[in-house]
């Protein structure tokens, strides 16, 4: 039976990628009755029903799944902030990384707007930054429409599924027409009354951008950490889960022996990533049980 990766969903429809065409299906009556729903980056089976459509009849098991934007075996996030207007937040930024790392998709972090900045306060963004290189995460510099966006960014989108996501009225529209022009995404202006940006809907799309794949709509809208248990906080924070602490499933509070609480006295792990770990936890410890 053929396989394809689903591209595109659009009114019941999946259009599977396979060989270099698009091949419009339906799914089987069977996921429904499994409360399963086929999703954009599906990897699947198909058998064809006439000339050109399709029946999906399997998914191959996902890497992972998010919620917004609906789409599977997602590789990476374009975190998107905006050096000011709204200005850089480390506290977001944290809760974002932490969120993305919860569903094993790795982060990339893209500040824009920096040709607004004095060069006092660029040199103050630029230096909380250099803390996220140093811990190993890629981190680039833009302002809002700037063409040289494309070449900077296209090497990290090579063999990737990416998804743009950030906070509101930090430009990812606009991100997302510099690197798909052909989308003309209708880009809002931020709301001052509310500081962040009116945003559209749309459906969901894989397009082929840099060699790899981009989701043509920005995600994440609610940064909720509901699919974090407390013992997996520690592994969503890079610099915490490469150590060992004397005890298995140490919550780095005050246990003994704890790595992580070393690193921190020893400034090898900031103070404020350590603080808002210290929060997400209490968070996550204080969230109603699911039952």
């Amino acid at each position: 039976m053929p396989t394809g990766q689903i591209r595109k969903a659009l009114s019941g429809f999946y259009y599977v990628y396979d060989q270099g065409e698009l091949i419009q299906t339906r799914a089987r009556g069977v996921f429904r009755k499994r409360g399963q729903s086929p999703l954009v980056g599906d990897f699947v089976t198909y058998t064809f029903d006439g000339e050109n459509d399709g029946v999906v009849t399997e998914i191959a098991e996902r890497k992972n799944e998010l919620v917004r934007p609906p789409i599977a075996n997602v590789d990476q996030a374009l975190l998107v902030f905006s050096a000011t207007e709204p200005d850089f937040n480390v506290h977001l930024l944290d809760r974002f990384i932490t969120v993305i790392e919860g569903y094993a998709v790795d982060p990339v972090i893209i500040i824009t707007k920096m040709d607004l900045l004095s060069p006092e306060q660029e040199a103050g963004v630029r230096q909380e930054a250099l803390y996220y290189e140093k811990i190993g995460y890629s981190v680039i510099y833009t302002s809002i429409g700037d063409a040289d966006l494309t070449q900077q960014l296209n090497p990290m989108l090579v063999d990737q599924v990416s998804v743009l996501a950030g906070q509101s009225g930090v430009g990812k529209s606009t991100m997302l027409n510099t690197l798909l022009p052909e989308l003309a995404l209708k880009t809002g202006e931020i709301s001052m009354a509310l500081g962040r940006g009116k945003h559209t809907t749309r459906h969901v799309e894989l397009i082929e951008v840099g060699g790899g794949l981009l989701a043509d709509t920005p995600g994440f809208s609610t940064f909720e950490l509901d699919h974090i248990e407390k013992e997996e906080l520690g592994s969503c924070f890079i610099e915490m889960r490469e150590l060992s602490c004397k005890f298995r499933g140490c919550l780095h509070l005050k246990e003994p022996g704890c790595a992580v609480k070393e690193a921190v006295e020893e400034q090898t792990i900031a103070q404020h990533r350590y603080d808002h770990y210290l929060q997400f936890l209490q968070e996550i410890m204080d969230r109603k049980p699911r039952y």
